[in-house]
């Protein structure tokens, strides 16, 4: 599979290296100082190739648009753009194009939102348990809350309906990125916490939803892929 990164940070880096011990090819690298665009050069050279995104929110927009006069397929990884998902999927669908996105790509933390959503499910049913949520990443990441802890938000909402889910984000060392959710009540506690190791988790689910987009249009959220591949896999 030709794949071509946008964005060649520490995260492009690590998807480009378990994209190539995969057997597949990077045939181009873009960023701040070489940005995507679209011109004869990139027409020629990015055919039939998939688009992974790994730059910032504010340019997601602009390279959804580029995907879609290219006709090239996108897995978009970067957080931070969640209030354009109306604009950006309208741009994909009037294209043509397929697209997977996701706040979280790692295959891990998107069974533990099936597990948090049950967990919510349950829990949501006795009023004494009171749901809250604690993030923690490195220093560099600029969003806050983390895209991951907003997706949590949304699934808890769904058993809480309009309750506001307290959030507490932590921005310090070099913290992968840890997630926890708790029920807590005045007699115990209950902890849901999923603890990345490092980048290499979430570049494996990129990398299956590249593999996954390749000659469909439409706008995926990486859980509805993974769906369909338990429903695939479990009895």
């Amino acid at each position: 599979m030709k794949l071509v990164l946008i964005g060649y940070g520490k995260m492009g880096k690590t998807f480009e290296k378990v994209a190539q011990e995969k057997g597949h090819e990077i045939i181009a690298r873009f960023w701040d100082t070489h940005p995507f665009e679209v011109n004869e050069e990139t027409q020629a050279l990015l055919k039939s190739a998939i688009l992974v995104d790994f730059s910032i929110g504010e340019a997601v927009l602009h390279n959804v648009q580029c995907a879609g006069k290219l006709g090239l397929s996108l897995v978009e990884g970067t957080t931070g753009w969640q209030d354009k998902v109306d604009q950006v999927k309208a741009l994909v669908e009037k294209s043509g194009i397929g697209m997977v996105y996701g706040s979280n790509f790692s295959i891990g933390v998107n069974l533990f939102y099936l597990v948090v959503e049950k967990a919510g499910e349950l829990f949501s049913k006795f009023s004494q348990y009171a749901p809250f949520i604690e993030e923690a990443h490195h220093q560099f990441k600029k969003d806050a809350p983390s895209g991951t802890a907003l997706e949590l938000v949304r699934i808890l909402q769904k058993a809480y309906g309009s309750t506001s889910i307290p959030v507490t984000s932590i921005r310090a060392g070099y913290i992968p990125g840890e997630h926890r959710v708790s029920f807590d009540s005045p007699f115990d506690q209950i902890r849901l916490e999923h603890i990345a190791r490092g980048r290499e988790g979430f570049a494996e689910g990129a990398l299956l939803a590249a593999e996954w987009i390749q000659g469909k249009s439409g706008f995926y959220h990486f859980r509805e892929i993974l769906d369909k591949i338990l429903t695939e896999r479990l009895p």
